[in-house]
């Protein structure tokens, strides 16, 4: 019963928070926001003390529950543990783990990294967020899951229009696809799910930083897995289903900064002698026995050459499964947008060089939106127009900025305020949205159709949401205007550089703002 609890919740955030990352309809994030922002990693950002504050009291009483339920790639993890049970002969399934001594030098070693990076920002950061639980499952979903379900809307939208019904519709996903960070999503992807097939929880225990964290707190805690040595007869079964690889069946010891409650244990035990309790049995060992990290004191069975040379086949053949269904997807998706709408063909244009990225409204400054920013993707797969795209260059790799080539930031939308988990974005109103200005227009004369070539253009003037261009006379009496922008009423929204007809560079750019000023806000 206890494992049947776990897994249904297990599965029941994973498939929530996976769809968070998949939804362009903003429906997931009205429901099922809340669960990015109690991910462990966003919440330390954010400084949400009432999350963290719930995170620790979990693990307090019941231990790494959060492991095992809410955080994605560890319940990632257990499906691909699931999936290498089924594979192989009925002796290797059955064999699959075995305890192995406590890595504590290797642990408590990527976690101050971890942290220190962490704190250090900059390219910095971006390494740590490498391995960062949340962060790199939101990269896999974005990057990896996001056009198979977008590509699959479309198709469900074509059957639909064809029944002229308007229960779908059409998307085009593919302005937020990066190859890099696709790359990035794909190896994280192969090596987090090879170690879960192959080792279970080696990655969640002796790599994630969040998982060494709520270890070492879930040592005391009041729900433990208990082993009666009364009833226990040593057959091991125990162990070798224990994809933690903490259940020393010779000594009846558990090693709790490992234990991520799964309950597989208390399942496989055909005596009944492991429970989930509060109190230990009165045959139950010493809980603060301490698992020594050495080799020699707990040597493993080297195993045959036969078998080793399966597994190294193995191994193989499933990285190369893996990195071929990345690249697949990666090309399936290279595609760009070709179209505005489906309606008029787009010039390909290229983003300027500007001096300051544009963070998104509510971000406040580029800074608090580069220091809180956990590079999770989020907001980038939850943009309509395809504004949001990750940033490839070493200060700030992964982060989301405001790129104009394929649309513009539409003052009626505040999606990407509503679903950041750190708070690097702010959730500000539509209204709001329209009063503040993430950036300024300024026109390069001598590539402006109207300005250099007297033609009458003026496109930039009309698109503007903001009425902050308008178009003036080059001199007295002249039939020739030449657009002009008004800084203290432009909001930053891009539609200008976005529908200027010059291309590859357009004649009117957006230039960032260090910190984001109030403007007056458009009325009517």
């Amino acid at each position: 019963m206890l494992k049947t609890v776990r897994v249904v919740l297990a599965w029941a955030f994973f498939l929530a928070i996976t769809w968070l990352f998949l939804d362009f309809t903003g429906m997931a994030a009205a429901w099922f926001g809340w669960m990015a922002k109690i991910q462990v990693v966003p919440a330390l950002l954010a400084l949400n003390i009432a999350a963290l504050a719930v995170v620790a009291l979990l693990t307090v009483i019941f231990g790494r529950v959060y492991c095992s339920i809410i955080c994605p790639l560890g319940v990632m993890q257990d499906g691909f543990t699931w999936l290498r049970g089924r594979v192989g002969t009925k002796k290797k399934r059955k064999n699959r783990f075995r305890f192995t001594p406590n890595k504590q030098s290797l642990r408590l070693g990527v976690a101050v990294v971890f942290i220190a990076l962490l704190c250090a920002g900059g390219a910095a950061k971006a390494i740590a967020s490498l391995i960062a639980p949340y962060s790199a499952y939101g990269r896999i979903a974005s990057s990896l899951l996001a056009p198979v379900y977008d590509l699959a809307n479309n198709g469900m939208a074509a059957v639909a229009e064809a029944e002229n019904s308007v229960t779908f519709y059409t998307v085009d996903g593919s302005t937020a696809w990066n190859a890099i960070v696709t790359l990035v999503a794909v190896l994280t992807l192969v090596v987090v799910g090879g170690f879960a097939f192959f080792k279970g929880r080696w990655w969640c225990n002796n790599i994630c930083p969040v998982g060494t964290l709520l270890g070492y707190l879930s040592k005391g805690a009041l729900y433990k897995i208990r082993i009666d040595t009364s009833k226990c007869i040593n057959c091991g079964k125990c162990g070798r289903e224990c994809k933690a690889s903490c259940i020393d069946t010779k000594n009846h010891r558990v090693d709790y900064t490992r234990c991520v409650a799964c309950m597989d244990c208390i399942g496989n035990c055909s005596t009944n002698a492991i429970s989930y309790s509060v109190v230990a049995p009165k045959n139950d060992h010493k809980e603060d026995e301490k698992f020594i990290e050495n080799k020699a004191e707990a040597p493993k069975a080297e195993a045959p050459k036969a078998e080793v040379k399966a597994q190294d086949n193995g191994r193989r053949q499933f990285m190369m499964t893996g990195l071929a269904v990345g690249a697949g997807t990666a090309v399936a998706w290279a595609q760009g947008k070709t179209t505005d709408g489906g309606l008029a063909a787009l010039r390909p244009k290229h983003a300027p060089e500007r001096k300051q990225p544009i963070a998104p409204p509510g971000a406040r400054s580029y800074k608090s939106f580069h220091d809180h920013c956990t590079r999770c993707q989020l907001c980038i797969n939850q943009c309509p127009n395809g504004v949001l795209q990750p940033k490839i260059s070493l200060d700030g790799f992964m982060i989301p900025e405001m790129v104009f080539t394929t649309g513009y930031c539409r003052p009626e939308c505040n999606r990407c305020s509503t679903v950041c988990p750190t708070g690097s974005i702010k959730f500000i109103t539509v209204e709001e949205r329209t009063a503040v200005s993430v950036a300024v227009a300024s026109v390069d004369y001598d590539a402006c159709l109207a300005a250099a070539d007297g033609e009458n253009c003026g496109n930039c003037a009309r698109h503007c949401p903001a009425e902050a261009i308008v178009m003036v006379e080059v001199s007295e009496g002249s039939r020739q205007k030449r657009p002009v922008v008004n800084p203290a009423l432009c909001i930053g929204c891009g539609a200008c550089e976005h529908l200027c007809p010059v291309s590859p560079v357009s004649a009117i750019t957006v230039e960032g703002r260090d910190t984001h000023v109030p403007v007056k806000p458009i009325i009517g």
